[in-house]
């Protein structure tokens, strides 16, 4: 059996995909170990998590830098400190600058809540909503420096109902999210999927295009 996945995972709110990840990590359904957790925002509930589960919490106040540089250059030294696998962004909510990315390049990888390379960056749920789309959903891709536009690994997508609004569109994607970003990270411990910045790989083969499930997929 491969070793433990070893991960750091960032985190700036609730932390309910952390939270999805322990869970599988602890149903022994995920072939990882979380070193530890670290959050731009000290009131984050998600470093409340780690800490129930006897999980290293870090909180490291970007509004106590200087700079976007000099904050980026700590948080890569405690994230080096661990010497991780995978970093892994759960609902970090910084834009990461470039050296950082640059230097766990391959090793880093987002999930977003759109089906990319549709509606990048923020309120993708209502712009789905406005732009009359007919399904939604979400995507995990790989970290490069041009913001949500790495390779995208996994999508899950469901259908936009005449009754959605933001909200409920948001409650699906919660549910995909918390379903597949455990599922990618298996793929991940068991070396069928390497997450290459330039050319991911999907059981030796180069994956093309994203690996697709839908919101009625089972496990």
């Amino acid at each position: 059996m491969k070793p433990p996945l070893d991960l750091v995972v960032l985190i700036s709110g609730k932390g309910s995909n952390l939270q999805a990840i322990i869970d599988r990590i602890e149903a022994g359904d995920l072939n990882g170990r979380i070193r530890t957790v670290i959050s731009n925002r000290p009131d984050a509930y998600g470093l409340e998590r780690a800490r129930r589960h006897g999980i290293e919490a870090i909180a490291l106040d970007h509004r106590a830098f200087p700079d976007r540089e000099s904050f980026d250059h700590r948080l890569q030294q405690e994230i080096d400190r661990h010497a991780p696998d995978l970093i892994v962004l759960a609902g970090y909510m910084r834009i990461l600058s470039p050296d950082l990315i640059e230097h766990f390049r391959g090793r880093m990888i987002n999930i977003h809540p759109s089906l990319l390379p549709r509606y990048p960056g923020l309120h993708t749920h209502q712009r789905a909503l406005d732009a009359g789309d007919r399904e939604h959903g979400i995507s995990i891709h790989v970290v490069t420096p041009e913001l949500d536009a790495g390779p995208v690994l996994l999508q899950g997508r469901f259908p936009i109902e005449p009754q959605d609004d933001a909200e409920s569109l948001q409650q699906k994607a919660h549910r995909l999210e918390h379903r597949l970003y455990p599922r990618l990270l298996q793929w991940i411990a068991e070396g069928r999927l390497v997450p290459d910045a330039e050319q991911p790989l999907f059981d030796g083969k180069p994956l093309t295009r994203p690996r697709q499930i839908d919101d009625e997929s089972k496990d």
